[in-house]
C-alpha cells in the first residue's frame, strides 16, 4: 500500500503527463513481453513444422522449391520483426512526452509567478523541481525499453538466420 501512495504522490507532483507516460510505458512493455513470448515460445514451434515440411519434400532444388523457401524465410523474418518498429517508436515518444510535461510545468510556474507578482527564488526552484519530473520519468521509461528492444531485434535477426540455415537444398 505504501508503494501505491508513493507512486500516486510522484504522479501528483509531475502532473497529467506522467499518466500518459505511464500508459505508453504499459503499452511498450506489453508489446515487449508479447515479442519475447513469440520469439522464444511460438516461433520455434512454427519453425519446426516448416523444417519438417521442407525435409519431407522430394524436390528442394527446383526454381519452385527456391521460391517456396524464400517465401517461408521472408514470412518468418516478417513475423519475427513484427511490432519491433512500434516498440522503438514508443521508446522514442517517452522522452518527448517528458519534455512536453516539463514545458507545460514551466508555463504553469511562470503563470503562477506572474499572477502573484513575486519573483521568489524559492518559489521558482520548487516549480522547476516539479516541472522537471516528467522529463526524468520519460527518460527512465525510454531507457527501460531501449536495452530490451535491442536484445529483441538481435534475437529476431539470429532466429531468422537460423531458420534460413535450417532449410538446406538437398
Amino acid at each position: 500500500m505504501e508503494l501505491i501512495y508513493t507512486i500516486l504522490d510522484f504522479i501528483d507532483k509531475g502532473g497529467w503527463v506522467l499518466w500518459v507516460i505511464g500508459a505508453v510505458l504499459f503499452l511498450m512493455w506489453t508489446f515487449i513481453i508479447e515479442r519475447y513470448w513469440y520469439i522464444y515460445g511460438e516461433f520455434p514451434k512454427l519453425a519446426r513444422i516448416k523444417i519438417a515440411e521442407w525435409d519431407a519434400r522430394d524436390d528442394t532444388l527446383s526454381w519452385r522449391a527456391h521460391r517456396i523457401r524464400d517465401y517461408w524465410v521472408s514470412e518468418a523474418r516478417e513475423s519475427l520483426n513484427a511490432r519491433l518498429l512500434l516498440i522503438k517508436t514508443l521508446i522514442a515518444v517517452c522522452p518527448l512526452l517528458g519534455l512536453l510535461g516539463t514545458v507545460t510545468g514551466m508555463i504553469d510556474v511562470f503563470d503562477t509567478m506572474s499572477g502573484q507578482g513575486s519573483g521568489s527564488a524559492r518559489q521558482m526552484a520548487g516549480g522547476i523541481f516539479k516541472a522537471t519530473i516528467p522529463t526524468m520519468a520519460g527518460m527512465v521509461a525510454a531507457l527501460s525499453g531501449l536495452f530490451v528492444s535491442n536484445r529483441l531485434e538481435q534475437a529476431a535477426f539470429v532466429k531468422s538466420h537460423q531458420f534460413a540455415d535450417s532449410l538446406p537444398h538437398h
